[in-house]
Parts: structure tokens; sequence; C-alpha cells
């Protein structure tokens, strides 16, 4: 009996990362369009290819379960969309968006990554050999998606702050030349 609910709990689990991802489908080509920087911009891209293989992983994976790759609402993954579109809509100079746009995007690698980290447990102890390598896979391109923005936030986020010390710069400039034209 307690195989069946761990079962029941692991297809529940599928479902809501499916729908997480199906949520990503929609929302990675607005974060790649928001995103001043090339490199983000391409990484974003690369991202919305390996999304569109996880769903078909996990519809791999409800197929040998005889279930349907559909149902459950993540609600985690909305509110986070909804906070990296908040994030975007903000007035930030080019690099400063950029960070935040990082931030937004690695808040959800953080949760996909353990969402599938689960599921692969799930998928361990009710002895679904096939399953864990197709999650395996899919938790390994998390966890990569998750380096190559922390190596991206490395430059970006230096460019960020020094666009703002360029910033206070002009300020002082400005400030400056307000002063002696009034002398």
């Amino acid at each position: 009996m307690q195989k069946d609910s761990l079962r029941e709990l692991y297809v529940n689990e599928l479902k809501d990362l499916y729908n997480a991802e199906t949520q990503l489908v929609k929302a990675l080509p607005k974060m790649a369009k928001a995103s001043s920087n090339a490199e983000l911009r391409q990484g974003f891209e690369e991202h919305l290819r390996q999304t569109s293989e996880h769903v078909s992983r996990l519809e791999q994976i409800f197929e040998m379960l005889g279930e349907k790759a559909t149902g459950k609402k993540c609600l985690g993954m909305e509110g986070l969309v909804k906070e990296g579109a908040e994030t975007m809509s903000e007035d930030y100079e080019d690099a400063v968006k950029d960070a935040a746009i990082i931030g937004a995007a690695q808040r959800v690698e953080h949760y996909e990554i353990a969402g599938y980290g689960t599921v692969r447990a799930f998928a361990e102890l009710l002895g679904e050999n096939e399953h864990v390598s197709l999650l395996e896979q899919t938790l390994e391109e998390e966890k990569e998606t998750d380096e190559k923005l922390t190596e991206l936030a490395g430059s970006i986020n230096l460019e960020a702050a020094n666009s703002e010390e360029s910033d206070e710069e002009s300020k002082e400039t400005r400030k400056l030349k307000v002063k002696s034209a009034r002398a």
C-alpha cells in the first residue's frame, strides 16, 4: 500500500514538473528578448531548446507509466514566472536588468533542480530505472544551466556595478557643472 502511495506522489510530482516546464517554454523567449547581453540571450535560447527536450522526456515517462501528461498546475513556477516578468518590466539600465533577469532565472533553475532531484529519488525507490536515467539527464542539464548563469553573472554583475559607478560620476559631474555655471 505504501508503494502505491509513493507512486501516486511520484506521478503528481511529475505532473507538477511537466506543467512547470511548459510554463517555461512560454517564459524563456520573453527572457531572451528582455536580455541586452548577447551571451545571456543566447543562453536563454539554448535553454529553451533544452526545456523542450525536458518536456519530451517527461512525456516519455508518462507514456511508460500509462498516464496522461496533463493535470496539476505548478503554482511555484507560476509565481517564479510572474516575478521574472515583473523584473523584466522594471526600468533598469541594460546590465542591471540583465543581472536581475539572471537572479530570476537562477531561482527557476534551483526550483527545477529540487523538483528533479525529488522525482529521481522517488523513481529509484520505485525501481523505475529507465525513468531514473531520463530524470538524471534533465537534472544534470538544469545544474549546467545554473552554472552557466553563475558564470555570466560574474561579468554582468560587475558591468552593472560599474554602470552604477558611472551613473554616480555623471551625477557628480552634472552637479559640478551646474555649480560652476552659477558662479
